[in-house]
């Protein structure tokens, strides 16, 4: 089974006024990394998922929207 998932990053990170640096830095990643989340080219581990919701503000489930695929 393969997922494919959106993002919102972007938006919460925009509503913090925050820049992909600032929050690079408070979640132990590179801004690239941030970048790649944010256009959905990365798929982050589940603490790393963790630690920028608790940073945002928001949940796994407010930034990340998983589409499941394939064979069960």
């Amino acid at each position: 089974m393969t997922a494919k998932f959106t993002t919102h990053i972007k938006k919460y990170r925009l509503q913090k006024e925050m820049t992909q640096e600032e929050l690079a830095t408070r979640v132990n990643v590179r801004r690239e990394t941030i970048m790649r989340l944010e256009n959905a080219k990365y798929n982050p581990s589940l603490e790393l998922a963790m630690r920028i919701a608790f940073v945002l503000g928001a949940s796994i489930y407010d930034l990340f929207e998983f589409n499941f695929e394939g064979d069960d």
